[in-house]
C-alpha cells in the first residue's frame, strides 16, 4: 500500500512544469504536474490501448487537444483513450493528476 498526502508543500519549476512520478505498476501509473502561470503540457497522443485522465486539484487552466481547448479549474476531470491528442496550458499555479491505465 502507498499513501500520498497531495496537500503537503507541493514543488514548482520556473522553467518547466515540475513533474514527479507518485506510482508506477502494470496497471496504472500516477503523476504529478505542478505549472507556473502559462507552463504547459504541449498536445501529444500515444500509440496504445490505455486511457488517460487529468485532474485538477488546484489552479485554472485549459485542456487542450485536437482543435479544441476547454476551460478547467479545480475539481475539473478529463478522461480518454490516450490515443486522442491531449495536453494542457496553466492559467494560474495548477496542480494536476495524470492517471494512466494500463501503463504505457
Amino acid at each position: 500500500m502507498k499513501f500520498f498526502n497531495l496537500s503537503e508543500a507541493p514543488k514548482f519549476s520556473s522553467d518547466k512544469p515540475y513533474r514527479q512520478l507518485l506510482f508506477d505498476s502494470p496497471n496504472v501509473r500516477i503523476l504529478s504536474f505542478n505549472f507556473e502561470p502559462g507552463q504547459e503540457m504541449p498536445v501529444h497522443s500515444h500509440n496504445a490501448d490505455s486511457d488517460v485522465s487529468l485532474l485538477i486539484l488546484e489552479g485554472e487552466g485549459v485542456f487542450m487537444g485536437g482543435h479544441q481547448e476547454i476551460p478547467a479549474t479545480t475539481g475539473s476531470l478529463q478522461v480518454m483513450p490516450v490515443t486522442e491528442p491531449h495536453g494542457f496550458r496553466a492559467l494560474t499555479r495548477v496542480r494536476l493528476l495524470v492517471f494512466i491505465a494500463p501503463t504505457l
